[in-house]
């Protein structure tokens, strides 16, 4: 067998459709377009979403309610998530991404009060409720605000 023999698989390349090119191509007269029409015509084109000069859905169902481009979103962390985590560490915004705490260093962090520490603990979030402030610094600890 040389290169010159090699062939694709009967079947496995289909000729292009030609179109019109004539009553005897099978695709002669209207081209495959059906008869008149906007998809018919020369440099035919519909937007996405067009209905037809009708008042496309986009348009028609109720637009409620304001979407903050300034709003700041905040990681949430508990006083009693902290438990988890060893006498007189320091923890931050790393520790608690490699812990599973939380989902990403790039937003906020914020401390809030549900729960107990009974151990000092050095945290630096970027903000702390009052009483999960009140909590840490009861057990001894320290929150350095960032």
């Amino acid at each position: 067998m040389r290169l010159n023999d090699l062939s694709p698989a009967n079947g496995s390349r289909k000729r292009k459709k030609r179109i019109g090119r004539g009553p005897g191509s099978g695709h002669g007269g209207t081209a495959t377009k059906g008869h008149k029409g906007q998809k018919a015509r020369s440099g035919a084109s519909i937007r996405p979403g067009f209905e037809g000069g009708q008042m496309p859905l986009h348009r028609r169902i109720p637009k409620r309610g304001f979407n903050n481009i300034f709003k700041k979103e905040y990681e949430i962390i508990n006083v009693k998530d902290l438990e988890r985590f060893k006498s007189e560490a320091s923890v931050d915004g790393n520790v608690l991404k490699n812990s599973g705490l939380i989902k990403s260093e790039k937003k906020l962090i914020k401390l809030l009060g549900d729960g107990e520490i009974k151990f000092p603990i050095k945290i630096r979030v970027n903000g702390a409720t009052k009483t999960a402030r009140e909590k840490i610094e009861a057990a001894g600890g320290s929150i350095e605000l960032v």
